[in-house]
């Protein structure tokens, strides 16, 4: 027979002492615990399952999306356009109103009127509407264009070869692309083909009616 502090077996029955302190040393015992401490591995994830209807969704919202981003983009290029065109409208319709006064100091420059301070304002004046973008345009000689021009008088002349303007009654101004005011002109067109032949034939009965010199 075994004493019970000689042993931990009886009758063929085995039992372990697994507590971590040793109850004689008083000491953690080597190896004690890990099994506690060891969790089971994890299960692996499942893999995820494509779902048709998400997709569908969010390429819906992506192109909800890029069709806001272009609205906005040509909203904000709309509003850009409108800001300009109001801009360019208000001072075509200031310098409209200051063209008789531009007018008046070039009839002043012409009879050399333009003198002292009066002289000085005018140049002012000039370089500020130039700033804004006043452009005159009209010179003797330049081809008639109806666009452009305005014709007042007309004549015909043999000096010229196709419509053109022989003088400028008032320049024209325009700024950018818009014309305020068209150039005012006398234009002299080349001689009708009648009038051209019957100057031709009255210079030979001339020629023919003077007497041959002996």
């Amino acid at each position: 027979m075994t004493s019970p502090n000689s042993g931990s077996e009886h009758e063929g029955l085995v039992i372990r002492d697994n507590r971590r302190i040793d109850p004689k040393t008083g000491e953690v015992r080597e190896g004690a615990g890990k099994a506690a401490d060891q969790s089971p591995p994890a299960a692996p994830a499942e893999e995820a399952v494509p779902d048709d209807g998400l997709a569908s969704q969010l390429a819906e919202r992506t192109a909800d999306l890029q069709r806001l981003q272009a609205e906005y983009a040509n909203y904000r290029k709309r509003v850009e356009r409108d800001r300009v065109l109001v801009r360019e409208q208000a001072v075509a319709n200031v310098l409209t109103e200051m063209l008789p006064v531009l007018d008046d100091i070039g009839r002043a420059r012409d009879h050399g009127e333009l003198t002292g301070g009066f002289a000085k304002v005018s140049e002012a004046l000039e370089s500020a509407v130039g700033k804004l973008g006043l452009v005159t345009f009209g010179t003797k000689g330049d081809p008639f264009d109806p666009t452009v021009h305005e014709a007042l008088l007309h004549s015909y002349s043999a000096d010229v070869t196709e419509p053109t303007c022989v003088e400028i009654l008032q320049p024209g101004y325009q700024i950018g692309d818009r014309i305020l005011r068209p150039a005012r002109v006398a234009v002299a067109e080349p001689e009708e083909p009648a009038q051209a032949a019957d100057r031709s034939a009255s210079d030979a009965g001339d020629a023919a009616a003077e007497p041959e010199d002996n």
